[in-house]
């Protein structure tokens, strides 16, 4: 799933969304057409998985590492930090070029969100609100961010720290 999602970003990033077909997404990733359909319903949502994972997984893989008395927003800003997130320019303008790439990648943040809700569960009082509102106000600031960086240049995960520590003195 991984290998067929990395191919259809790559490809997608090199010759637009347009110019790249199952067919070819396929045979770059080694796997039948029928394989590839096994595991996604359309090349949009490969693409949307092989942008949104390489760049959100590492994230959830620090936020699962953090200490367990960190806070959940302390927690989740340390992942973010410990990530470095990183994401080239051309994946993100091609998510933000194509309305139906953009629905996709949305949907693979709604995963995320309950990813991170999940982790952040144990680190929650009775006072905080609830883990999906969130994990929600993360995945919204990750698109914030994105769009800033796009918009205004400068390194991305400035814009994230910045993005997150405004959402998390909201909380």
């Amino acid at each position: 799933m991984a290998r067929i999602a990395l191919s259809a970003a790559k490809l997608a990033v090199e010759q637009g969304l347009v110019a790249t077909t199952v067919d070819r997404i396929a045979e770059d990733a080694r796997v039948s057409r029928a394989t590839f359909f096994r595991y996604f319903p359309s090349k949009e949502c490969a693409v949307a998985d092989g942008l949104t994972r390489p760049f959100l997984d590492p994230v959830i893989d620090a936020l699962a590492r953090q200490p367990s008395h960190l806070p959940a927003i302390e927690a989740i800003l340390a992942a973010f930090d410990e990530a470095a997130c990183t994401q080239t320019r051309e994946a993100a303008e091609l998510t933000r070029a194509s309305a139906t790439l953009s629905a996709w990648t949305l949907s693979h943040h709604q995963r995320y969100e309950q990813t991170i809700a999940d982790l952040i569960t144990p680190r929650l009082t009775e006072t905080d609100a609830g883990p999906r509102l969130i994990a929600a106000l993360v995945m919204a600031a990750v698109r914030l961010s994105v769009e800033d960086w796009l918009d205004q240049g400068g390194p991305l995960p400035q814009h994230l720290h910045r993005t997150l520590r405004s959402a998390a003195c909201r909380q």
